[in-house]
């Protein structure tokens, strides 16, 4: 099956921003997926670069209109390589071969006898380049999208009949479910269509900027109908070679997929088919309309407002996580709200520590044990029987375009590989049998579920998973479906040390615009005079990492006592012996919303390695104190058990989250 995906093309009157990046980076991560499972794929995204916004903004800043185009179109070019977008056409409705494909189904629709000329009055919005019907608006006239005040313009336009294909496109949507979606949206139009339709103006007389319409001196194509033709004029649709065009568009067994925002459904899902019917022409399969990206419970956009500029967090983050978070965040169809502390939370909880600690964790466990990857294969083990049915699940939610699920699916992966690492307790066979065979076959069951996790997060994270590669001694490229199966991981291929794949952020830094987010140092907790928690003769005694007095068990507290000490759970980031120490282990804990450093006395009963992941209880209104020279915020929970008063830690599950309250 041949797949073919296109964006919206992004009109040229200013930057890019968030909006821009989310819808195409979903056209992105959905072709790269089409590429992963072996289908012949195309990918195409653009600028809409004529009509009346830009001939304004152009005048504004005292411009051609093709100069502001070509200026920004450079900030595009920019934006997509750095966000690793893996486009494969770039459409400028500027350039030539898309002025004579939109001259070629001008002519097929004026075959069919789809035009005439007429007067034109009506309320215009100039943001949306449409008119709308006076029941479309408030008593103010104001646009429905942008809350601007229409204007009243009369003019003569070459009319597009658009009501005769009312009940054609009805029985289209009928006989196609699967036409527009989601089914909200498919519900909208079909609303609309019945409410009837009234013929489309697609011509202007007064502006100058856009392309002469064929046979009308004096007009230029109305833009709606000029840009939503490029996504058959990039194919070579008009054009001597139009071989892409047969190949993407025209045959049946070709699935073509518009990716759009709501706001343009009414264009992509009732004019676009319109013109197309007349042209006689195939539609395409499905267009799907995603949801807006809100701010303050507003519209992200140029013209509303409350820019979040991609490029900005890119370079403070990392592209990678941004396109995470908007893939993860947003269930595809619905709108979803931005904010910078939703947005570090994930970079914290998901990528720093689920995604990056897993890796790093696994590929430490391989350089300390072997010095290289495992040279001894495993066959069916936990990893590989959880596999089969996450990538089944990854697969269907990919192809419903729920990101948020695949990703999911992606996350049970590496829950499953760290239960592994953490029930076999590589460090301790270490300990006893060295780098023995079924020591390498428990590694490389944990390397090869790491790297299959890596191939299932390429098409969001593509830098990422090619980073994974590299770190266990692979070619750091994109993976191909043959990279999908078990066995890739290469016998002994050398490991190299490799940084943290997200640096953990402090959340409080950022927020305050402090010039560097990335934690360099544990923030001190706030000081407290905290009691001792108490032991009875019937119970494990609790240890903690500072010198206390342990209170008897005729020591009771009143609950305002109790209420003093915080309790919360803590991630362990990384773990290490303390030097001329036999018991003390110095930890990076996350907290959820700041990290601590916390000296523990449990290094008799614990490997550092078997730490990282784990998700402790710790007292965290401690004044810090200094062991062996090392300074502790905070105390690590532990039972003694035995005779020889071993430490125990107290844990709670995996999927409680860092900072929570212990009561």
């Amino acid at each position: 099956m041949r797949f073919y995906a296109t964006t919206p093309i992004y009109y040229v009157n200013d930057l890019p921003h968030i909006g821009h990046i989310y819808s195409t980076v979903v056209g992105d991560a959905l072709t790269r997926f089409h590429r992963l499972i072996g289908d012949p794929t195309r990918f195409l995204t653009g600028t809409d670069e004529h009509g009346q916004k830009i001939e304004k903004a152009a005048a504004e800043q005292n411009l051609r209109p093709i100069e502001l185009a070509d200026r920004v179109v450079a900030r595009y070019g920019e934006l997509w390589k750095m966000y690793d977008i893996a486009n494969d056409d770039f459409i400028r409705t500027t350039e030539p071969r898309h002025r004579q494909g939109v001259t070629a189904l001008i002519s097929k629709i004026e075959a069919a006898g789809d035009f005439y000329t007429a007067r034109h009055e009506g309320w215009y919005c100039s943001g949306c380049e449409i008119f709308y019907t006076e029941k479309e608006l408030d008593s103010e006239k104001r646009c429905p999208i942008h809350g601007t005040v229409c204007t009243w313009e009369s003019e003569e336009n070459v009319f597009f009949r658009l009501s005769k294909y009312a009940e054609p496109l009805l029985r289209h949507i009928e006989a196609h479910p699967g036409f527009i979606r989601p089914e909200t949206r498919r519900a909208e139009v079909v609303s609309f269509i019945r409410g009837g339709l009234n013929d489309l103006s697609v011509s202007r007389t007064k502006l100058q900027w856009g392309i002469p319409f064929p046979n009308h001196p004096g007009h230029v194509v109305y833009v709606w109908l000029d840009a939503l033709a490029n996504y058959i004029t990039a194919l070579g649709f008009g054009a001597e070679d139009d071989r892409l065009y047969r190949e993407f568009w025209v045959d049946p067994e070709s699935r073509r997929v518009h990716l759009i925002g709501k706001d343009i459904l009414r264009f992509h899902a009732v004019y676009w088919p319109a013109f197309l019917l007349s042209a006689g022409l195939p539609l395409p399969t499905t267009v799907w309309a995603h949801g807006w990206w809100l701010r303050d419970g507003k519209k992200i956009s140029k013209s509303v407002g409350g820019i979040v500029r991609p490029d900005e967090l890119a370079a403070t983050f990392g592209p990678d996580a941004v396109r995470y978070f908007l893939l993860r965040e947003m269930a595809f169809g619905q709108d979803a709200s931005f904010s910078d502390e939703a947005f570090l939370v994930r970079y914290n909880a998901d990528l720093a520590n689920d995604l990056g600690n897993t890796v790093s964790r696994v590929a430490a466990l391989c350089r300390q044990s072997f010095g290289s990857a495992p040279t001894v294969p495993c066959g069916v083990n936990e990893i590989h029987t959880a596999y089969r049915p996450l990538r089944k699940e990854w697969r269907e939610a990919m192809e419903e375009l729920a990101f948020h699920r695949a990703l999911e699916a992606v996350w049970k992966l590496l829950s499953q590989i760290n239960g592994y690492v953490v029930s076999r307790e590589p460090w301790k066979i270490r300990k006893e049998e060295g780098a023995s065979d079924r020591l390498q076959r428990i590694l490389y069951g944990a390397a090869e579920g790491v790297r299959l996790a890596a191939v299932l997060l390429s098409p969001f994270l593509p830098a990422t998973s090619r980073k994974i590669f590299e770190t266990l001694g692979l070619p750091p490229r994109d993976p191909d479906e043959h990279d999908l199966r078990w066995g890739g991981l290469v016998l002994g291929a050398p490991l190299p040390e490799s940084p943290a794949l997200f640096p953990r952020a402090d959340i409080a830094a950022y927020l305050k615009g402090e010039q560097s987010p990335m934690e360099d140092k544990p923030t001190p907790p706030p000081a407290a005079s905290v009691p001792a928690p108490a032991a009875t003769p019937e119970a494990p005694r609790v240890e903690t990492t500072q010198a206390v007095s342990p209170a008897t068990s005729d020591a009771r507290i009143g609950i305002e006592e109790f209420q003093k000490v915080r309790l919360v759970t803590a991630k362990v980031l990384t773990a290490e012996r303390v030097p001329k120490s036999n018991k003390l282990m110095k930890l990076q804990v996350d907290l959820g919303t700041e990290q601590r450093q916390i000296v523990a006395g449990i290094a008799a009963r614990y490997e550092p390695e078997a730490l990282v992941g784990r998700n402790v209880v710790i007292v965290a209104n401690l004044k810090p104190a200094k062991l062996m020279g090392v300074e502790s915020n905070g105390m690590v929970l532990a039972a003694t058990v035995g005779e020889a008063g071993e430490p125990s830690l107290l844990e709670v599950a995996s999927d409680v989250p860092p900072g929570s309250r212990v009561k």
